[in-house]
């Protein structure tokens, strides 16, 4: 109990760490991808294109090599990121992707008789996505999007590649110091506990959205 006692206030600085990556990248990923899933309806091609290149390359590789290239790979060319804003960079961008397309669908599961019904009561094209798509486009997205979340809680383990004093570097380091385990299943106890407290959250927001079943 002394040792644990003597390495948790340590462990919590790296949680807070950890808690700092998750919700920033949280609160710029879901709005840019929202944003890029409604970009993705509009007929021009090129944009398009250039939407679903990004997709593909965000989704198509690994984020530890995402982290890697904008904290490692862009100094060579001359741009220099500290550690803490390449590992939001690369996060928010990578997670950006994935919520994009999860809008996405949930844009095209909205059924085409809803745009018509705007028309009618002529509704612009901003009250439309306001009032008719987005309230249902959220209630059909709910799950796939806690699911990522809980994904970001666990992937923002990553940032120790960057030398970010999270979570895991700080029970890596205490671990490899003191030739003990102790500080891992301590980490891994903090991440349960915060994974558990995105489950809560994540039933009790989908039970309030559950109305018209």
């Amino acid at each position: 109990m002394a040792y644990l006692l003597d390495i948790l206030p340590n462990l919590l600085n790296g949680a807070l760490i950890t808690l700092q990556v998750f919700i920033t990248v949280l609160v710029l990923s879901i709005p840019i991808g929202a944003v890029l899933a409604f970009l993705m309806q509009v007929s021009f091609k090129p944009l398009n294109w250039l939407l679903t290149l990004y997709i593909w390359v965000m989704r198509g590789t690994p984020l530890l090599l995402q982290l890697i290239f904008f904290y490692y790979v862009l100094p060579s060319v001359g741009v220099t990121i500290g550690r803490m804003p390449a590992a939001i960079l690369a996060f928010t961008l990578n997670y950006a992707a994935y919520f994009a397309e999860i809008f996405r669908g949930g844009i095209a599961a909205v059924p085409r008789g809803q745009y018509e019904a705007a028309k009618v009561l002529k509704f612009t094209q901003f009250q439309t996505i306001r009032y008719i798509i987005l309230p249902q486009v959220i209630k059909i997205v709910l799950p796939s999007v806690f699911n990522e979340i809980i994904n970001l809680v666990k992937d923002s383990s990553l940032v120790y590649v960057l030398g970010v004093g999270d979570l895991l570097l700080a029970s890596k380091t205490a671990a490899n110091r003191d030739a003990s385990l102790m500080p891992m299943f301590v980490a891994g106890a903090i991440y349960l506990l915060l994974i558990g407290i995105v489950t809560i959250i994540s039933h009790r927001v989908e039970k309030k959205y559950s109305y018209y079943k």
